[in-house]
């Protein structure tokens, strides 16, 4: 079994809390990503499960037993680091094989299981060469079979891909699923790109300010997000919030008015029996593809000053603010656009999403 449970984890560095009351279960098996913004406290939880770090408080369980005070040798986790790590003056094969030459592992076993790790990464005409003489893809795969020949309960990734420039990390990316596939161990894997994360992630652990903000499959917090970090965090562009008051809240939807100083700036949302009355403060959520442009003649357009224009190829993001100097980002798919030319948009009531002044989702 290769389940892993983090039950009240908590995590201090004297006063400062870095890790606040973690709960997680990862089932065996599973590909689980940690996103979150520098400094939210993913790698040091990776730590802590690899038993890098001691946590100050709550149990961490591995396959049903407490390793809170096993040693980090004996947990039966593997751990590729950001940097290779490798030694210079030996050879792929030496590389590979020299956590079992610290075990004193038999010779033929030590072999056997290079070979073998040798055979998934596709590594067996560099077994002899040292690492001056790899790329950078080539020294990770390098690290990740280091990682194989430990025949580890669980892999853990801290941010393996980040020192490989844009085209590599995508094709290493694509190369990690497929181990995983090919393996099935149970996968952790540190990131603070959201983007490979959705790409990467059975369940994804979205992270922030030491605490875990939403777990779930990345298209569920893309499409179900709790709070206004997550809601902003996970999705490229990303996402648009606009600052509005409830006017009228019923059975029949919720009524809300920008706070803008543009004529005309309500909206009707299906949002129905929210506990939030008239007069309540809120933000609307909108994913820049869930924004239109449309004629200045309809009766709910709003103007959008442009003030940069991204064009991306087979779309084109516009970055520009509303009368009250709220920015917003508008995807759209079409020719090159010119920033003095002025738009309007509208924005679709079914896809837009509510959140209280504390950045809490209001539901139905």
């Amino acid at each position: 079994m290769s389940s892993l449970q983090i039950l009240n984890a908590c995590k201090s560095y004297g006063t400062v809390e870095v890790l606040k009351d973690i709960n997680l279960d990862v089932q065996s098996g599973e590909f689980v990503v940690f996103v979150g913004p520098s400094g939210c406290g993913k790698s040091t939880l990776l730590r802590t499960i690899a038993g890098l770090e001691d946590i100050t408080a709550g149990e961490i369980r591995l396959g049903g037993k407490r390793i809170n005070d096993v040693d980090a040798a004996k947990r039966g986790v593997a751990m590729v680091f950001q940097s290779y790590a490798l030694y210079p003056h030996m050879t792929v094969a030496q590389n590979m094989g020299f956590s079992m030459r610290l075990a004193k592992a038999p010779k033929k076993e030590t072999e056997e299981r290079v070979r073998k790790a040798a055979h998934i990464l596709q590594l067996e005409k560099l077994l002899e060469r040292k690492p001056a003489q790899l790329s950078g893809g080539q020294k990770q795969r390098v690290a990740i079979g280091r990682a194989i020949v430990r025949e580890p309960k669980v892999f853990l990734f801290d941010e393996p891909l980040s020192n490989l420039d844009a085209e590599l990390r995508v094709q290493m990316r694509a190369e990690l699923a497929q181990l995983h596939r090919r393996l099935g161990n149970t996968m952790i894997y540190v990131t603070h790109d959201q983007v490979e994360a959705m790409t990467l992630a059975d369940k994804m652990v979205v992270l922030n300010g030491g605490k875990v903000q939403q777990v779930g499959h990345p298209l569920e917090l893309y499409d179900n997000p709790d709070n206004m970090f997550v809601a902003g965090f996970v999705g490229t562009p990303r996402m648009n919030f606009i600052k509005a008051r409830v006017l009228e809240t019923g059975t029949g939807g919720t009524t809300v008015e920008y706070l803008s100083d543009h004529s005309g700036g309500r909206l009707q949302l299906p949002l129905k029996n929210s506990t939030y009355g008239a007069e309540a403060e809120v933000w609307l959520g909108i994913r820049p593809d869930h924004v239109k442009l449309c004629e200045a003649s309809d009766a709910k357009a709003l103007p959008l000053t442009i003030s940069f224009i991204e064009e991306l190829g087979d779309s084109t993001c516009l970055h520009g603010a509303l009368p009250n100097a709220t920015k917003l980002s508008v995807l759209t798919h079409g020719g090159r656009r010119d920033e003095q030319t002025p738009v309007t948009i509208r924005i679709d009531p079914e896809r837009v999403f509510v959140f209280d002044r504390n950045g809490e989702r209001i539901r139905d």
